[in-house]
């Protein structure tokens, strides 16, 4: 695990403890040498991470549709800047770069990437671990709701088990350090 992708909100949320904790994230994958892969704003807790990451040193890698440019405001400082045309293509090239996720509070847009990489790693398109950095309880209820899809037959036991959560950077990475995928849901055929 080399390059993390953070999915996270753009903008910083009414609680602090939302920076501090992508400032520590930041911080500690730029100790660690991971290379941060994002979607290249320079606003809220997107630009906290890579703000953090840059000032330790650490190689940041943004993908942003160029349709987004004013509105996300692109950080102009990044290691590497990717400019794309859609959506789809900054969500597919944020795939191609990782080996693993970790999601921030977040609104739609993080939700979103989030669900897609959990759903990808479901039905076996990746095995690359997927975290939760749960900053003050900010996903438990998520948690709740993806329990009670399991309660409700609607997902197995599996789908908890695709869910590295913790509340600090350094539990989260270790345990997605040692995370294998479980494979019992998996319908992708590899083969074609």
């Amino acid at each position: 695990m080399k390059s993390i992708c953070v999915f996270a909100g753009s903008s910083a949320g009414i609680k602090t403890e939302y920076k501090e904790a992508a400032v520590s994230l930041g911080r500690y994958m730029a100790q660690k040498n991971y290379r941060l892969i994002y979607g290249g704003s320079r606003m809220g807790l997107m630009g906290e991470v890579a703000n953090e990451m840059l000032q330790h040193g650490g190689e940041v890698i943004g993908i942003m549709p160029r349709g987004l440019f004013s509105g996300e405001i692109v950080h102009t400082a990044l290691t590497e800047l990717i400019e794309v045309e859609s959506m789809h293509e900054r969500k597919a090239t944020m795939h191609e770069l990782a080996d693993a996720y970790i999601a921030l509070p977040g609104g739609f847009g993080t939700f979103e990437e989030l669900f897609e990489a959990l759903c990808w790693a479901q039905i076996g398109i990746h095995k690359k671990p997927v975290g939760l950095l749960n900053v003050n309880g900010y996903y438990n209820p998520l948690m709740q709701m993806v329990q009670h899809a399991v309660d409700e037959g609607f997902s197995t036991d599996s789908a908890i088990r695709l869910i590295n959560i913790s509340d600090t950077p350094e539990q989260l990475i270790s345990s997605m350090d040692t995370y294998t995928s479980p494979s019992e849901d998996q319908k992708w055929n590899t083969e074609s």
